[in-house]
This record gives structure tokens, C-alpha cells and sequence, in this order.
């Protein structure tokens, strides 16, 4: 029977090359994490610090950095950051020279409630704790219980999208009626917006009514604005 070479050399050349890879791959596995290199979205760590994270990253009481690769469950160890009370998202990865990367993106918040137990509200309608590292600058909202935060969310994302509100809304009050209010920066009237809907209409009137009152220099001759009747702004004069 006439030995095909051809096959024999191919086979053997598929088996080295198994082996180096294999081989590669162990070697690879048992090297050392020499470094940790955290980067925070944006370049914000206004809520969580290098230092936090580093604490997340300790598995089994030992410090990543020096431990091997092959110890490291990379998907235990972005649970455990994922699951801080601060921290929306994040991604870890290990790359060849021995670096273990850390994205970190914070959660944002977009409103802070006036509680017995202040909290945050932050862009995905969840509660968020304070943070003892820094004070966010958003509305503050008074009178409302967790139960409310679906009612008013749809609001307190409207706001954020608004360069106008942004700037301008800086309290939100709900009111006996279940209602609510808004305070605007510098001024002394109060905005009854009424129920949370016609939101579009109802800011767009009070744009327009801030602008004309501006111009006419009249922005202090109020003590309330009312939103609440269809295309008509309602002013009340102070007394």
C-alpha cells in the first residue's frame, strides 16, 4: 500500500500547531496580573473612587494584582462592581502583557428628594443613595414618597433634555392635591403645573410667557404662574 506523505505531514503539522497554542495558552494563563488600570466613563468618579473600585476587585480576601490569570473570573468580578449602589455598568477584561482594564460608568442622578431619608432619583427612575464624596447639582423634590417616582419621572426626564428647565427648575413640590410645583432660579413665582401631562404644551407656554415677561421686565410682578389652562398662561400679581 503506497503511504501518502502528503497527509502524514499535514496531520503532523495540525498536531504542532494544537500543541503551541495549548502551550501559549497555559503560559498565558499562568502569568502574573502585574497591573490594574481603572478608567471611568467621561472621566467622572464623582460618586465612586479609584480606592472603591480597587476594594471590589479583592476576590477570596487576596488582591487581583500578582494573582494569575486563570484565577480571575472576570464575570464574578464585574457582578460584584455592578452590583455598588453607585455604579450603572461595567466591563473587565484582561489584556496580554498582564494588564487587568476596568470601565466604570456611574449612575447619574437627575433629581434629589427631601426625605426623612434623602435619596436620588437618577436617569433610569431608580432610587439611588447620597454619596458621601459628592453633592449633585439637580432639582430637589419635596413631598413625594418612592410610590411617586413613576409619576414624576416622566417630568424629571423632560427636564434634563431642556436647556431652558436645566437651567431654570431648581425645586419640584408636590402639593396636598397631588399636584405639583415648580421654583425657578431667581424669581419669586411659583409655576402650578398642575398634573404631570401636556407636558410639551405646558412648558412650551411657559417659555414663551418667561421670555415676554423678561422683556417686559415683569418677571417680579408675580407671585404664581398657572399652566393649567390649555393654551392660556394664568397669572396671579402679588398683593
Amino acid at each position: 500500500m503506497k503511504i501518502n506523505w502528503n497527509y502524514i505531514k499535514a496531520f503532523l503539522v495540525l498536531a504542532l500547531v494544537v500543541f503551541l497554542f495549548g502551550f501559549a495558552e497555559k503560559r498565558n494563563n499562568n502569568r502574573k496580573i502585574n497591573n490594574v488600570a481603572i478608567n471611568f466613563v467621561d472621566d467622572e468618579n464623582l460618586y465612586v473612587t479609584h480606592e472603591i473600585v480597587n476594594k471590589l476587585l479583592i476576590q477570596n480576601n487576596e488582591k487581583v494584582k500578582n494573582a494569575s490569570k486563570e484565577a480571575i473570573a472576570l464575570k464574578d468580578v464585574e457582578n460584584r462592581i455592578d452590583n455598588h449602589d453607585m455604579i450603572a455598568d461595567s466591563d473587565v477584561y484582561l489584556t496580554v502583557n498582564g494588564t487587568l482594564g476596568v470601565t466604570v460608568k456611574q449612575r447619574k442622578p437627575i433629581a434629589r428628594v427631601s426625605h426623612q431619608k434623602a435619596f436620588y432619583i437618577d436617569e433610569e427612575g431608580k432610587t439611588m443613595p447620597l454619596s458621601k464624596f459628592h453633592s449633585a447639582r439637580v432639582p430637589l423634590v419635596y413631598h413625594i414618597s418612592e410610590k411617586d417616582i413613576d409619576v414624576l419621572f416622566p417630568l424629571l426626564k423632560y427636564i434634563t433634555k431642556d436647556v431652558f428647565l436645566t437651567k431654570h427648575v431648581t425645586a419640584i413640590q408636590k402639593t396636598s392635591k397631588g399636584t405639583y410645583n415648580l421654583q425657578l432660579r431667581d424669581v419669586d413665582f411659583e409655576v402650578d403645573f398642575g398634573h404631570i401631562e401636556d407636558i410639551d404644551r405646558k412648558v412650551n407656554n411657559l417659555k414663551a410667557f418667561y421670555q415676554k415677561a423678561l422683556k417686559d421686565k415683569k418677571l417680579n410682578l408675580y407671585s404664581k404662574v398657572n399652566l393649567q389652562f390649555g393654551s392660556q398662561v394664568v397669572c396671579t400679581k402679588k398683593e
